[in-house]
């Protein structure tokens, strides 16, 4: 089995919010790769002590965790019970009820013998590869359906469409939200390969439109998630004129977790 996790920060000066993780128990009965990305908040107060990446690690601890030792709950139980147990750690200091209380958006797959089960929820990325080497994209694309005129809007707000009905849903304090995430199951025979990525990582896709998902995964398959990464990162860097990246940030934290089953 192949396994790769690179996390590079999108400014070195401030803390990576992203989170990777793969375990592989000693048993041998399969295994479980998380990828979270931390929601930067605005700089104004959101109700927590803690920061962004503290919750990322604290979320995406539980989730690895719970993947492998509660087999018999589904990924969406898992993510809940994660959630639950995060909120319960800083429930007494903060305010979990704010509306940017520290979230992330995640990706988590895991593996047995006998199946494949993944869970997405926000911009998050998963994507399968056959034996036959076809490519299976996993996306929650609620946040790509909302226009993009509401989201500049001067009377957007995260109350309107942050966690909500007719917005995107993301992992803050509540485990309901488990529910909304895209989940799935497939037979262990029909996946080679996977990869977890952040936005930061997808923007080779997305936002370059340097190739499709399948090209993606080739990149990390033939030349490593690290050469991803630095593909983005050139990449961004000349975009002087931000004709791709617009208002969005210069650079992100990038995160790719890959594993060749």
């Amino acid at each position: 089995m192949r396994t790769e996790l690179v996390s590079e920060p999108g400014d070195p000066a401030r803390p990576n919010e992203d989170f990777a993780a793969v375990a592989l128990p000693a048993s041998g009965q399969g295994g479980a790769l998380v990828v979270l990305d931390g929601v930067t908040p605005p700089r104004s107060a959101y109700g927590c002590r803690h920061s962004v990446a503290w919750f990322s690690s604290r979320l995406g601890g539980a989730l690895l965790e719970i993947s492998v030792s509660a087999r018999d709950l589904t990924s969406a139980e898992v993510l809940s019970q994660a959630i639950s147990r995060t909120a319960a750690s800083h429930a007494q200091t903060c305010d979990l009820s704010h509306p940017r209380t520290p979230q992330a958006t995640v990706a988590l797959a895991r593996w047995s013998d006998e199946s494949v089960e993944y869970l997405v929820l926000s911009d998050a990325t998963l994507l399968l590869t056959a034996p036959d080497g076809r490519v299976t994209t996993v996306l929650d694309d609620r946040l790509s359906r909302i226009p993009r005129s509401a989201l500049t809007s001067v009377e957007f707000t995260d109350t309107t469409l942050r966690n909500r009905e007719g917005g995107f849903f993301t992992a803050a304090a509540d485990p309901s939200v488990a529910s909304r995430a895209v989940t799935g199951v497939l037979p262990r025979s029909s996946v080679h390969a996977l990869a977890a990525l952040t936005d930061g990582a997808t923007r080779w896709v997305e936002a370059f439109r340097e190739g499709d998902w399948a090209d993606c995964l080739t990149v990390v398959r033939k030349e490593g998630a690290r050469a991803l990464v630095q593909r983005v990162r050139a990449l961004e860097a000349a975009d002087t004129e931000r004709a791709h990246l617009g208002r969005g940030k210069r650079h992100d934290d990038a995160t790719v977790g890959y594993v060749e089953l």
